[in-house]
């Protein structure tokens, strides 16, 4: 296994961007895939994208958080451990990211998982013995991932969790594409055919021959986005270095695929679409939506660590001033999200800090690789999230806290539902808090579910409240037991007949 390693800066910028890259080998000679890297040092601006004249607010940073140690490995052979995904969900830390086991056929680049209770680790794996993380995708021989799966991107969209990654079939030139693969638990994963999602643009051939990769997956307001490395498109850097932006409404990228240029999105008839905009001279970039900043930010190496750049919905203009986080870099970073690529809202000061954690590798291992992935993080503050009303209600999604006539108040989908038991809204709530926050003072009561209010089930879609008229669908049947409704049956006709309202409870 041999791997190479550069350090670049940023054409023509102050800011030193430090430029990961590795040859990857499987366990037998002859399958070397290379990560995106640049043949020199240097990265090419290759944007295109018309700057922005407004001005960008300056965010505040505090409490800086680092692991004691490494917090993830895979088995004893797994000789180098990078690119991860990092999910919270349910008091869990979930990761999913690139190692190698010679049990795991056929040689070549294998996606590890494991879970912990923080990001500080230690990772375990859920089967086999002493908690090794377990292989979890693998490559599949004859199709275009036939040698190695790797840089996985995990999010979870009612209930099914999707998996982009980067697939080859071997080392030939150009032989990065990105793949997904569907799964009920983040564990047991399918394919949905033997083809890739997105392949290379061929928009132009350098020497930098990666192709395209290293995705990054974020799902927001119903649309599907997907970033990634791409050395062939138009935009990329003399040395194929940028991030490129795709979405699109079905997760599968067949249908409806809108691309991101210099004007903005617009549609395209398929994804290998000329990259005509870039939108971070890196590679092996991160991407999540952060509801407190009504904005998406992108996590990707530089010199001082890894640096958080912002772009507001639409990517015309960057509203914030990027942070750093300082750490020891060597691959890849993976931001602690939501099961929806969303960042977690602060558990403390919702409204007024928004943490931001990442996990990448720190070292180039005995196989000359990058490997040794530990923990940086820091809390963005001096903000003010629930200022406005609308994104009040994104940032406290899912929370509920006392109302001011004994009953409990739950934030959902843009809602303001007030219940009258508070075993109900626990179990209908992400988060609960004992005291109320100010803001939701300001914020009108869109309607009340009271004890014994009316419920319904329709065979193979459940149950739900019937509240002023409007059906609102339940995620667990327990819920309307918990309210003393009795659950009335309907066809799935009478179901569909109703106005339909938010679902309530845990979603994703």
């Amino acid at each position: 296994m041999r791997t190479r390693h550069r350090r670049a800066r940023l054409a023509g910028a102050a800011l030193a961007v430090t430029v990961s890259a590795a040859l990857v080998a499987g366990c037998t000679a002859g399958t070397t895939r290379p990560q995106a890297e640049g043949a020199e040092p240097g990265i090419g601006t290759g944007s295109g994208r018309p700057t922005t004249t407004e001005e960008q607010v300056p965010l505040q940073a505090d409490r800086y958080r680092a692991s004691p140690g490494v917090v993830a490995a895979g088995g004893a052979d797994a000789v180098y451990n990078y690119g991860p995904t990092v999910m919270s969900d349910g008091g869990r830390t979930r990761m999913w990211w690139c190692s190698q086991y010679g049990s795991a056929a056929p040689p070549g680049d294998d996606i590890l998982y494991a879970e912990a209770n923080s990001p500080d680790g230690p990772f375990a794996g859920l089967a086999g013995e002493r908690g090794i993380p377990e292989a979890v995708l693998s490559g599949n021989p004859g199709a275009f991932d036939g040698v190695h799966t790797c840089d996985p991107s995990v999010i979870r969209v009612d209930g099914t969790y999707y998996m982009y990654y980067t697939g080859a079939a071997g080392s030939h030139e150009l032989g990065n594409s990105i793949g997904l693969v569907t799964s009920a638990d983040g564990r047991h994963w399918t394919r949905p055919g033997t083809d890739p999602i997105v392949r290379p643009a061929h928009d132009t051939h350098r020497d930098n021959t990666y192709g395209a990769g290293q995705p990054a997956a974020v799902y927001l307001d119903g649309w599907f986005y997907l970033m990634f490395t791409d050395t062939t498109g138009r935009a990329a850097g003399w040395n194929g270095a940028g991030q490129f932006l795709l979405r699109a409404k079905d997760p599968t990228f067949s249908a409806g695929v809108q691309a991101l240029g210099p004007q903005g999105f617009t549609e395209v008839p398929h994804t290998e679409t000329a990259r005509t905009n870039s939108l971070v001279d890196a590679f092996s970039a991160d991407l999540m939506w952060v509801d407190a900043l009504d904005a998406f930010a992108i996590a990707h190496q530089t010199d001082k660590g890894t640096t958080i750049t912002f772009w507001n919905r639409e990517f015309t203009a960057t509203p914030y001033q990027p942070v750093t986080i300082p750490d020891e870099w060597e691959e890849g970073p993976g931001l602690l999200r939501r099961p929806d690529g969303h960042a977690p809202v602060s558990l403390d000061d919702p409204c007024g800090r928004v943490p931001i954690d990442v996990i990448h590798a720190t070292v180039i291992g005995r196989a000359k690789a990058p490997t040794d992935l530990r923990h940086y993080g820091l809390d963005l503050h001096g903000l003010d999230a629930c200022a406005e009303p609308e994104r009040a209600l994104a940032v406290l999604d899912g929370f509920a806290m006392p109302s001011p006539v004994r009953t409990m108040d739950l934030v959902t989908d843009g809602k303001v539902v007030r219940v009258d038991r508070r075993s109900v809204a626990e179990k209908l709530a992400g988060v609960v808090l004992d005291e109320r926050l100010p803001v939701l003072d300001r914020l009108p009561v869109d309607v009340r579910l009271r004890p014994g209010a009316r419920a319904v089930e329709a065979p193979g879609l459940g149950a739900g409240f019937l509240l002023d008229g409007t059906l609102w669908p339940v995620t667990s049947a327990e819920v309307v037991e918990l309210n003393g409704s009795p659950a009335e049956p309907v066809s799935r006709e009478e179901w569909e007949d109703y106005p339909a309202g938010p679902i309530l409870g845990l979603r994703g």
